[in-house]
């Protein structure tokens, strides 16, 4: 039933995008709906952001599973275990770039003498840095159309992207990267029981307006003749705010450019706002040195405390009287 709702909520947006944007509502999905879906957008995320950013952090927690720093003859793991910020910011780079833990991650098996056994599980990890690596190439790529004159480091990455030419249009590598690592996800989540038993209706939803947005991006470039004069008038047009919305751009394009409006709004309420949370993770972005700082949380109402010192000045005569040990004679 999740998925069947999730799969039904896309394919409804597909069938309604394709249908009213031949009519005249095209300025509907070419100019209404981005500006109010960028705008949603930036606002949630920011409201997400500064919520993370203002929500105390009472201890030093960072996920540790190497050697702390102490002692000099005692090897330190300076990525798994920062002592440092720059230690810590090293640690985020891989994690961010390269998704460090994900590639440590084990899988646990119950085998049928009743043994758990572990082992690795570097297929999540390659399919989750494909798709991530491949939807940043290809947002980048993207630019070509909001940008004119097109920056050079763009028309570098298409080439470097469309390498094989074995198309025409050049096929891009990223397009079949993308589909092929979400077709892999959607597959762990259903056939492996443990997966499919926590997933919600909020895991698979994005999941196939990504791969809703992948497919009919894939069907205009290579299936479906497209006019890209007119989709670069409507993209301009966007972000020079005098928006256009010709009948020549096709109602596929519109339909993809809902599918893009829908995943903008949902963003910053859903799962997928972890690209900004990791950055806000107290288990990442803080150094283990417990040891050699004392923090003290700010938010902590002011003690009145009474030392060792006080305590005897205030008592020195009782409790020599008493035979206590003074510091002080």
């Amino acid at each position: 039933m999740k998925i069947l709702v999730s799969l039904v909520l896309v394919v409804a947006a597909v069938f309604l995008a394709l249908v009213l944007a031949g009519t005249g509502l095209r300025p509907l999905f070419g100019v209404a709906l981005p500006y109010l879906a960028f705008a949603t957008f930036l606002i949630g995320l920011a409201w997400r952001v500064v919520r993370w950013a203002r929500s105390p952090v009472p201890f030093r927690i960072p996920t540790t599973c190497g050697q702390q720093k102490s002692l000099a003859f005692l090897p330190h793991s300076r990525l798994d275990n920062p002592f440092t910020g720059r230690q810590a910011f090293g640690r985020m780079v891989l994690e961010v770039l390269f998704f460090r833990s994900l590639f440590r991650n084990t899988t646990a098996t119950l085998t049928r003498d009743g043994r758990l056994v572990y082992g690795s599980e570097k297929w999540l990890w390659a399919a989750g840095l494909a798709f991530h690596w491949s939807l940043l190439v290809i947002v980048l790529r993207h630019l070509r159309f909001f940008l004119e004159p097109v920056p050079g480091f763009v028309e570098v990455l298409q080439d470097v992207d469309g390498f094989f030419q074995v198309w025409v249009p050049v096929l891009y590598l990223t397009d079949l990267v993308i589909v092929a690592a979400m077709t892999f996800l959607f597959l762990r989540r259903v056939l492996l029981p443990q997966v499919r038993y926590i997933s919600l209706a909020n895991d698979y939803f994005p999941l196939f307006l990504l791969l809703g947005i992948a497919l009919t991006g894939v069907l205009m470039r290579y299936f479906f003749k497209t006019d890209l004069a007119a989709v670069k008038d409507v993209a301009l047009g966007l972000v020079t705010f005098r928006p256009t919305a010709p009948e020549a751009a096709g109602s596929l394009f519109y339909t993809h450019l809902f599918l893009v409006c829908v995943l903008l709004a949902y963003f910053p309420f859903s799962k997928l706002v972890h690209v900004a949370g990791v950055f806000l993770s107290p288990t990442r972005n803080l150094a283990n040195n417990n040891r050699a700082e004392r923090h003290v949380n700010p938010w902590n109402p002011e003690v009145k405390t009474h030392s060792y010192q006080e305590y005897e000045e205030e008592f020195h005569d009782l409790m020599k009287n008493a035979g206590y040990p003074l510091e002080r004679e």
